[in-house]
C-alpha cells in the first residue's frame, strides 16, 4: 500500500514537503513562518475555496497525516481557517457551498464529496487560530509527529479538474447585425464575418 502519492505534494501552492513520515501537517492561514521540517507539510492558505482545496488534495495524498494544525492569522473577510474548521466538521451542501462557513466564496468546486469525506475521516484537526508563537508551534508537531500510524488507506490521488471547453462552433451567419458584413449569432454569443455572395 502506498502511503504517499509519487511526485507529494501532488498540488503546488504555498505548501512546502518536509518529513513526509511525519503524522501532523502544519496550515499558518494568512502568517508566513521559516517551515519546520518534523511537519510532512508546512504552508499558507489564505481563500476558503482554492486555498482550502489544495490543503484538502494534499493531505489525502499523504496518508501518514492524520493531524492538521491550523495556527497562524487568520485571513481577512476569507476566515480560510475557519472555513476548514466548517468544512470538516459540516461538510458542504448539494451547491457545493461549505456548511456554516462565513467566508467571502465558501464554494468547493474542483474536488468531490468522497475526497472531502476522506479528509474527514483521515485528520483531526488541532485548532489553534491565532497562535504565531513559533516556539509553541514546533512544540506542537514534536507532540505529534509520530503519535499515530497511517490512515488504513492508501494514499488517495485526486484527479485535476478539467476546465470545462466550449465545443467549437463553425458559425458562418448571425442573427444581428452588428456592422457591414460582421453579424453576431446570439445564441451562441460569436461574432462572425459573414461572405457575401
Amino acid at each position: 500500500m502506498e502511503n504517499v502519492a509519487c511526485g507529494w505534494p501532488v498540488v503546488k501552492g504555498d505548501c512546502i514537503a518536509g518529513n513526509n513520515d511525519s503524522c501532523i501537517a502544519v496550515i499558518t492561514l494568512a502568517s508566513s513562518f521559516e517551515p519546520y521540517e518534523e511537519a510532512a507539510m508546512w504552508g499558507s492558505c489564505k481563500t476558503e475555496n482554492l486555498g482550502a482545496e489544495k490543503i484538502i488534495i494534499n493531505t489525502v495524498s499523504n496518508s501518514n497525516i492524520r493531524y492538521l494544525l491550523i495556527c497562524g492569522n487568520e485571513s481577512r473577510g476569507h476566515l480560510a481557517g475557519r472555513t476548514l474548521i466548517a468544512l470538516h466538521k459540516n461538510g458542504i451542501d448539494e451547491d457545493g457551498r461549505i456548511i456554516g462557513s462565513d467566508g467571502a466564496i465558501p464554494f468547493i468546486e474542483n474536488i468531490s464529496r468522497d475526497v472531502i469525506e476522506r479528509f474527514q475521516n483521515q485528520v483531526r484537526l488541532i485548532e489553534h487560530i491565532g497562535l504565531v508563537d513559533i516556539d509553541e508551534i514546533r512544540r506542537i508537531v514534536d507532540e505529534y509527529k509520530e503519535k499515530e500510524g497511517p490512515y488504513h488507506e492508501a494514499a488517495f490521488v485526486v484527479e485535476s479538474a478539467k476546465k470545462k471547453s466550449r465545443p467549437v462552433m463553425d458559425v458562418t451567419s448571425g442573427d444581428i447585425m452588428v456592422s457591414g458584413n460582421v453579424m453576431l449569432d446570439s445564441t451562441s454569443g460569436i461574432v462572425c464575418e459573414v461572405k457575401s455572395n
